[in-house]
């Protein structure tokens, strides 16, 4: 009896031996990564929320610009180097003007002119002056006395010339030629000579011009342009 029990417990650890044996060499199961599974699972939701996103701004149609809008304007202010700033450099063979004479209107008689070594300035004149009342046909002498500041006397073939295509032609005047052997007539340099001239005014009522100027012996004009205005009346 006893003999039996020892059998039968040598035969069940045997079994026992037997079925353990038959998982020895088999791969274990997997151990599950809980951090990892946790990773995989965010990634998952983050891609479904882009994804979500992606369509929600696909579906919202984009907001125009105004077409209104102004473009501010930049103004650039120019900035200028006052430290290498320099003048402009003046031409070459440039005299700038100087003493430029103001004349008066009217007052032809003050503009003087220089030809060579001939020139005049004007002193003074008698009567009838500028706008004066003369009668219908009145004789008239006008003078007028000229100062040479030129270089030159003026002497033979000068000419107190009368201008004709310079005035009125109602006024008929005179030139003064000066003669040879007449030394009263000549003006020498830094001496002064009156011309007087006679004519009768115009027979018709008016203002009348006349002019005159100085000419040398070589037909050259020099010195004051001088005139004479006058009013003829009418007849009472």
């Amino acid at each position: 009896m006893k003999l039996r029990k020892h059998t039968w417990s040598v035969g069940f650890l045997l079994v026992a031996l037997i079925l353990s044996g038959c998982n020895i060499g088999a791969t274990p199961a997997p151990t599950q990564d809980v951090a990892a599974i946790q990773s995989t699972a965010i990634a998952q939701a983050m891609a479904a929320l882009s994804g979500q996103q992606t369509q929600t701004a696909a579906a919202i149609p984009p907001t125009a610009l105004p077409t209104n809008t102004l473009v501010p304007t930049i103004t650039i202010q120019p900035t200028i180097d006052f430290a290498n700033f320099s003048s402009p450099t003046p031409l070459a063979n440039f005299t700038p003007l100087a003493g430029i004479p103001t004349v008066t209107p009217g007052v032809i008689s003050t503009i003087t002119t220089k030809n060579g070594c001939n020139d005049g300035t004007y002193i003074g004149e008698t009567k009838p002056f500028d706008y004066d009342e003369v009668g219908i046909g009145e004789k008239i002498a006008k003078g007028w006395t000229i100062l040479n500041t030129g270089t030159c006397d003026w002497d033979e073939g000068y000419v107190f010339q009368f201008l004709a295509d310079q005035s009125d032609p109602e006024i008929k005047g005179t030139s003064i030629i000066l003669h040879k052997n007449r030394p009263d007539e000549y003006t020498k340099v830094g001496h002064s000579q009156t011309y007087i001239v006679k004519f009768n005014a115009p027979k018709t009522a008016g203002v009348y011009k006349g002019y005159w100027k100085l000419k040398d012996d070589g037909g050259n004009f020099f010195g004051p342009l001088v005139s004479i205005i006058i009013t003829v009346r009418k007849p009472k």
